[in-house]
């Protein structure tokens, strides 16, 4: 009889398992979003410079407000780029 490790799989079979999404400002009490702190807004941006949505980042509505805002700011002042081609 086969054991567990010596099964090889096709396909991952992780998929289809889903990860808690959790607002890490909540989780780590961060409460003010800092629009000067360039490359912790990237990590709310994608490659083009758009922003990522809730779903995907996980972040709470209150949050993501702030996040927008922040980002929508620091792209006036000129620390993030409106648009970009292979930002990251």
């Amino acid at each position: 009889m086969a054991t567990k490790d010596d099964i090889k799989f096709l396909s991952n079979p992780k998929i289809g398992l889903k990860r808690t999404k959790y607002c890490r400002f909540k989780k780590f009490g961060i409460r003010y979003v800092d629009y000067k702190d360039a490359d912790f807004l990237l990590q709310f941006i994608n490659e083009q410079g758009k922003l990522l949505p809730r779903r995907i980042t996980g972040n709470s509505l209150k949050y993501q407000r702030k996040v927008s805002t922040a980002v929508k700011r620091a792209r006036h002042l000129a620390f993030l780029p409106y648009v970009a081609d292979l930002l990251k």
